[in-house]
């Protein structure tokens, strides 16, 4: 399974970005889907995740009512709409992919409920 992520780069605070998770080596809608994010000097935190069907969407407090994940299985991506970013927000984002790993309904925020990583892509939100 390989993961691709795309979208990242430099914004302003109030601004917006989209970012895009592009899978491929497997079936894609066989997959829970996630976005984490890692800010310098801290660990990789959940941000939202989507379930196979696209029918459960969960996100991280700090996020939720701004952010917004969805995804395409004809497309074999998974997005993730960022809308009034913040300072706070700066970071490099990564999509995870679950493929039956050891992922758990209750709680989908455990990164090691992710059996695959993208390589991340960088967001930087300036004051």
């Amino acid at each position: 399974v390989q993961l691709q992520a795309s979208g990242g780069g430099l914004v302003q605070a109030g601004g917006s970005l989209r970012l895009s998770c592009a899978a491929s080596g497997r079936t894609f809608s066989s997959s829970h889907m996630g976005w984490f994010r890692q800010a310098p000097g801290k660990e990789r935190e959940f941000v939202a995740s989507v379930t196979g069907s696209g029918g459960r969407l969960v996100y991280a407090d700090s996020v939720r009512g701004r952010f917004t994940i969805s995804r395409d299985n004809a497309k074999n991506t998974v997005y993730l709409q960022m809308n009034s970013l913040k300072p706070e927000d700066t970071a490099v984002y990564y999509c995870g992919a679950t493929y039956g790993g050891g992922w758990r309904p209750d709680r989908p925020d455990r990164r090691d409920g992710y059996k695959f990583w993208g390589q991340g892509t960088e967001v930087t939100v300036s004051s």
